[in-house]
């Protein structure tokens, strides 16, 4: 092949498509039939990040894309590679991040006939369920489109994911010129403002409202909306509660936050405004008793559909977050409202009150005899404190939630974690995309159950030299480590307790750590972050420590197991 045909190739125009529109990076694991595209990729001048495993790739793709608005390419091989990036493209989706998730696949004469091929799969059809929308390019002259299309469906409306299918003939095919068909996309998500009479709508609710509350969900953070939020908070009073990716969208330390009032908050606000946030099982779908039976709702959202989907909507916005507080911010402000101090002094109140709660907790963790969450967290809550402009990336169940209530976020985007579909096994991939293309110190705060889905990203950590400080708590189990009933069975739930996770990072020349006390881990952690190298820190908690299935047990079926286990601890004994 000459050179003047490899220009002309599938592979060639799909580098110079991306490239046209601006994405640069390309997050991906190599085999057949992408090999040689993603060496093309490298020498045509783009940085391609290899990993271990695809799902990891494309979590990290989908990352990148909420982290930059636009869309994160993720590369799969063709078949089990592919399936592998599925439930990273559905959770991209869910969590409304851009993506375009890019896999080799089989000939589809082949595929059509059930030949037989090689990983053989109709991965075109198979992946249009867990997707905004899929595409598949068998022309090479096509791919500037498939490209185009691809970008703007993955970030206009409601971001999410996009398939785009490759067959590995269309990879080689050659288009009639080497530039058939690139351009670059004109302005690929438009700006959409709601009509006068919505807002009107909406501030004449507001004007009446004793006792409101704004609750910001992660789609205010995508859409860099913290200026506007910040001014609407601070001029109107209005106290807001950030759901967890939209903490510091407003700073946590804000005299507004209800944060530490949840409970009170949405028990008896009477307006609620939502701000990219949506009424799904992470807010109980606005349902009594947590919410005001009572209470009327205001949605901002870029989606109709999602308007009374669980609740009515007594005044829907539609459009971009940024055009819709554009026009709304200056009409509340006009109207001269400002939130009630009576309002304001009972979230006051229930704020000192469980802040109070809480640092008897933190103190006590500090000193427990049962080493645990609170001592084990508390020296990155330190840290993040006197360092805002670092990232945090958690997951798992004890460990995401107890980490979420104590680590302050001063900016937006500085906190990613499993989002809304719960999954566990992003921490990884969304560490590396984080230092990757924001180039700021990184912490992956991890259970030990969640490190065990993407673990050997550790080893790409290593290789690319990327300043991620890992810390795994570990107490040995699945929401903790005690559960052993059956005497000749290990308990479902039940891990390594001394498993020496830290050696994972020096079996690939990271830095490793194991602390057991809060002192160690306070004398270790800020010396880990500030090394900007690799590295992971064991933390051993006590195998008790840890509830079933964290904060949302209520989701776990419980059945009534104890006549069974109390006759088995008989049979022990006799």
């Amino acid at each position: 092949m000459t050179e003047n045909s490899l220009e002309r190739t599938g592979a060639s125009l799909l580098i110079k498509a991306l490239q046209q529109n601006g994405i640069n990076n390309i997050y991906g694991l190599v085999g057949i039939p992408v090999t040689d595209f993603a060496r093309l990729a490298e020498l045509r001048g783009m940085k391609y990040y290899g990993f271990r495993r695809e799902d990891s790739a494309i979590d990290a793709a989908a990352a990148a894309g909420y982290l930059t608005q636009k869309p994160g390419v993720g590369l799969t091989v063709s078949a089990p590679g592919f399936l592998n990036g599925l439930t990273a493209l559905a959770q991209a989706t869910k969590n409304c991040f851009p993506l375009i998730m890019i896999s080799g696949s089989s000939e589809r004469h082949i595929i059509d006939l059930s030949q037989g091929d090689y990983e053989g799969l109709d991965q075109y059809n198979v992946a249009k369920p867990f997707c905004k929308k899929a595409y598949r390019v068998d022309r090479a002259e096509d791919i500037g489109l498939a490209v185009a299309r691809a970008i703007r469906t993955a970030v206009s409306g409601r971001p999410g994911g996009v398939y785009l299918d490759l067959p590995a003939d269309t990879i080689s095919q050659e288009a009639p010129t080497a530039d058939t068909g690139i351009y670059k996309l004109v302005d690929p998500a438009p700006k959409q403002e709601p009509s006068d009479e919505a807002v009107s709508r909406a501030v004449d609710i507001i004007k009446n409202a004793q006792k409101p509350l704004i609750i910001l969900g992660k789609g205010a953070a995508y859409a860099r909306t913290e200026d506007q939020v910040q001014k609407l908070v601070n001029e109107t009073g209005i106290p807001f509660l950030p759901m967890s990716m939209a903490k510091g969208v407003v700073p946590d330390d804000n005299k507004y936050s209800a944060a530490s009032a949840r409970s009170l908050s949405l028990k008896n606000a009477d307006v609620v405004i939502l701000i990219g946030a949506r009424l799904n099982w992470m807010l109980s779908y606005g349902d009594a008793p947590q919410f005001n039976p009572d209470a009327k709702f205001i949605q901002l959202d870029i989606d109709a559909t999602q308007f009374d989907s669980s609740q009515k909507i007594s005044a829907p916005l539609q459009g971009d977050l940024q055009s819709i507080l554009a026009k709304l911010i200056p009409a509340i402000i006009k109207s001269g409202y400002h939130t009630s101090e009576e309002w304001l002094d009972q979230i006051a109140q229930d704020t000192a009150k469980n802040d109070a709660k809480f640092a008897e907790r933190i103190a006590a963790g500090k000193t427990n005899p049962k080493f645990g969450y609170y001592g084990a967290i508390e020296p990155i809550a330190e840290y993040f404190k006197e360092h805002p402009d670092t990232y945090i990336v958690s997951e798992g169940a004890n460990t995401l939630d107890i980490g979420r209530n104590m680590v302050g976020m001063q900016l937006p985007r500085h906190r990613l974690d499993t989002g809304t579909w719960g999954v566990m096994g992003v921490g990884m991939g969304y560490a590396i995309a984080t230092a990757i293309e924001t180039g700021k110190h990184v912490v992956a705060l991890d259970g030990d159950s969640a490190l065990g889905f993407d673990g050997m990203e550790m080893e790409t950590i290593c290789r690319y030299k990327l300043p991620i400080t890992v810390v795994v708590i570990n107490n040995g189990g699945i929401y903790n480590g005690v559960g052993q009933v059956v005497s000749n069975q290990l308990g479902p739930t039940t891990l390594d307790p001394t498993g020496r996770y830290d050696l994972i990072a020096k079996a690939f020349g990271g830095d490793n750590y194991f602390v057991s006390n809060y002192q160690e881990m306070k004398d270790t952690f800020a010396k880990a972050v500030e090394s900007g190298r690799p590295n992971l820190i064991n933390v051993q908690i006590d195998p008790s420590m840890g509830k079933e299935s964290g904060h949302i047990g209520n989701l776990n079926p419980a059945l009534n197991l104890k006549p069974l286990e109390e006759a088995e601890r008989s049979n022990h004994n006799d």
